[in-house]
């Protein structure tokens, strides 16, 4: 027998219902339901365990949703379908029989597609007659039941969040702790060594970078490489099948579930990073897999005028046609299926401003907004926009609407440029350290709507960041052409790997430097998995297709990466304990009279003890400043209604390339301050050294020092 081998199916077909789109099953049988408003006749296709396919014509049409119920199949049973209808790709319409399409409902698929030809539209004169299955993947009939147990959403105030950005495969690929055989997979995850590294780091939320099912890239395999990251979606309800541990006939759906459950147990959060903006179908010489042989001019947008191709402001070949009702559908359904049948708490939602592309320009109030405005289970997730896409106008940072946050990339530039030294950076650092109230103010947003990052996925590491003034990714197999020539690094004097001392300890400070203004500025921090490791990739700023020792975190740690670890946890406990180090509400400069000391909310010093002039923060040459954080003058009230009081911090900052010499405030401000942090310190915590009111402090180059005052707790 062959995939190929077809008969005519010998169950009972009832007529079934248009909703719920996908494969339903009831505990007795199971409803297909499919839209397509192009099709003239559709084929639901029941695939057994020797690639034998039964078909079943489906008859039942409403409001151009085809459906049937099938009351003898139930969880496991893999199928597909045929569409037949016109082929006129000059008016948008790509229907082929002769492709077997996934479900674009589908809660699972078993399988992967192949490079085979027959997935291709290539032949010189209409359609191809080449049949792709066996080439495929399939969906898989699932059972929603699960014993959930007592599990609830953690439910963590935007304020006290921490974000860990992680891989599944890549996180978990070489932990000595996990069985071998859970290694890479969401049961990996979710193993207590995983999650004790996770708990005592201090975080609060793991973004999951795409785990919805992605296609690999025939050109990347045959390289040797594959598609890691995972950008490349075909399934939109299927958590990835790569990534199950005991199996792919709905099996990765219980094991997405039980992590889930183990992470909430703990405490953590568990935030998707999804890709509703494209498919993996890409552009007119991509593979037809789905929703191009269902229904093409619905699904996709197309050329005004030329619809034989693809309007793409993604860069992967297509873009989602924003503007169809059936379209919003699917990605509303998708989240919805996703928070209350695998109870996840929030999305990151990749390339967001091509969701926001309704017509042409981006529109903040686009269709898409509207609805996750008014919708009663999204709203109240956390949502966080990439606000960027690659076509005119999509940098969008501090233009989503206000239940969203956003990656501030202008945090991350600025950041880095401040710490290599650039001239002109210390006023954008400033702005980007206490939240960003420039970008998100305007529209009455509060410092949450900043997601604040040095890296992330794409892009240098950490370690990297302070390695390399220039991308070394030769071993993507594009002439180091891909990933982004503008890294805002510095290499602290030697390009790559060295053993001189003073290189080492420097990038080690610069790390440091990184984690610490990450970790204490005002907003929600996001980390890079592996950063507070020392992770590095070599050079690699693009490591998409590297499923291998390159991205995945080398577990096997070294005295300095340990330390590195152990700072990250002292200043992420500071963060926890500390409500002026992670406020709700903008600093405004002002003075609460009821205040035990009243002192404005946030001043500004010069290194010699004066406040900063509109001058001092023009200078080219200003690389060295502190600022005061007033615990006494948090304008906020606490759940119970206590107004919100807390230590005073003062932060001196030194991005200069000698030491800086610092006049601490007078006794005004306090009149002892102890040392909380510093980044010259390479091992553990500082001594907690008191230092007096109007002393003077020596900060060594390129080091940032954190102090504290007491206050009294009295709220009234």
């Amino acid at each position: 027998m062959t995939a190929r081998r077809r008969r005519k199916a010998g169950v009972p077909v009832w007529s079934g219902h248009p909703y719920p789109l996908g494969a339903a099953f009831d505990g007795k049988g199971t409803n297909f339901a499919l839209f397509s408003e192009v099709a003239e006749r559709v084929e639901l296709v029941l695939v057994d365990d020797q690639g034998v396919e039964s078909t079943v014509p489906v008859t039942e049409v409403d409001g151009f949703v085809w459906h049937c119920y099938l009351p003898d199949v139930g969880p496991g049973q893999r199928y597909g379908y045929r569409v037949h209808g016109p082929w006129h790709p000059e008016l948008g319409h790509r229907c082929n029989p002769a492709k077997l399409l996934l479900d674009p409902y589908t809660m699972a698929v078993d399988g992967q597609v192949d490079n085979h030809a027959s997935l291709f539209e290539r032949a010189p004169h209409g359609r191809s007659r080449a049949d792709s299955a066996g080439h495929t993947m399939l969906g898989v009939v699932t059972d929603p039941a699960f014993d959930w147990g007592d599990d609830r959403p953690p439910g963590r105030p935007y304020a006290e969040s921490v974000i860990y950005e992680a891989h599944v495969r890549g996180l978990t690929r070489t932990h000595p702790d996990v069985p071998e055989d859970l290694r890479g997979t969401y049961a990996g995850l979710a193993h207590p060594a995983v999650i004790e590294h996770l708990t005592t780091l201090g975080v609060t939320a793991v973004e999951l970078m795409p785990v919805h099912q992605y296609v690999q890239d025939g050109v990347l395999r045959d390289k040797g490489l594959s598609n890691y990251w995972g950008y490349n979606t075909i399934g939109f309800f299927a958590p990835h099948n790569a990534y199950a541990a005991h199996g792919t006939r709905g099996q990765q759906v219980t094991e997405f579930k039980s992590m889930v459950r183990a992470l909430h147990a703990a405490g953590l959060e568990v935030i998707l990073d999804v890709v509703y903006n494209h498919t993996a179908e890409g552009n007119e010489k991509g593979p037809t897999l789905s929703f191009r042989g269902i229904d093409n001019a619905s699904y996709y947008r197309l050329v005004d005028g030329d619809w034989k191709h693809y309007y793409d402001t993604t860069g992967t070949g297509n873009s989602l046609l924003m503007r169809h009702p059936y379209v919003l559908q699917l990605i509303m359904d998708s989240l919805r299926y996703w928070v209350t049948e695998m109870h996840v708490d929030g999305f990151r939602f990749d390339l967001a401003a091509t969701l926001a592309r309704q017509f042409h320009e981006v529109d903040r109030l686009s269709a898409f907004f509207d609805l996750i405005q008014q919708d009663p289970v999204i709203s109240r997730v956390k949502l966080i926009a990439e606000p960027w896409d690659v076509g005119e106008g999509g940098y969008q940072v501090g233009n989503f609407p206000p239940l969203w946050s956003e990656w501030n990339g202008l945090y991350r530039d600025a950041v880095r440029d401040f710490w290599r030294g650039e001239e002109h950076s210390l006023g954008e650092f400033a702005s980007r350290l206490t939240g960003s109230a420039d970008l998100y103010q305007h529209s009455r947003r509060r410092p949450r709507a900043s997601v604040n990052f040095v890296t992330a996925h794409d892009g240098f590491t950490l370690r990297d960041l302070v390695s390399y003034n220039d991308k070394h990714n030769e071993a993507n197999g594009e002439h180091n052409q891909d990933g982004e020539s503008v890294n805002r690094s510095w290499n602290c004097g030697v390009e790559g790997e060295s053993d001189d001392p003073a290189v080492l300890e420097l990038r080690a400070r610069q790390q440091r430097n990184f984690l610490a203004t990450l970790l204490l500025s005002q907003g929600i921090p996001m980390l890079c998995h592996g950063d507070e490791l020392g992770r590095t990739q070599g050079g690699n700023n693009n490591a998409y297709c590297q499923d291998n020792e390159v991205s995945w975190v080398n577990w096997r740690l070294t005295e300095e990466q340990r330390d590195l670890a152990d700072f990250t946890r002292h200043v992420i406990a500071l963060r926890t304990a500390h409500p002026v180090l992670r406020r709700r509400r903008f600093f405004h400069g002002e003075t609460l009279t009821h205040a035990r000391r009243p002192l404005p909310d946030l001043v500004w010093f010069a290194p010699g003890g004066q406040e900063m002039t509109e001058e001092d923060w023009q200078r080219a040459d200003a690389h060295s400043v502190a600022a005061f954080l007033n615990g006494d003058a948090i304008a906020e009230h606490d759940s119970c209604g206590r107004r919100v009081v807390d230590d005073s911090f003062l932060f001196l900052f030194n991005s200069y390339w000698e030491p800086v010499e610092f006049h601490l405030p007078g006794a005004a401000y306090g009149e002892r301050w102890t040392t909380l942090v510093d980044t010259a310190v390479a091992q553990g915590p500082p001594d907690e050294t008191e230092h007096k009111a109007g002393a003077r402090m020596l900060l060594e180059p390129r080091s940032l020092v954190l102090l504290s005052r007491p206050t009294a707790r009295a709220a009234k």
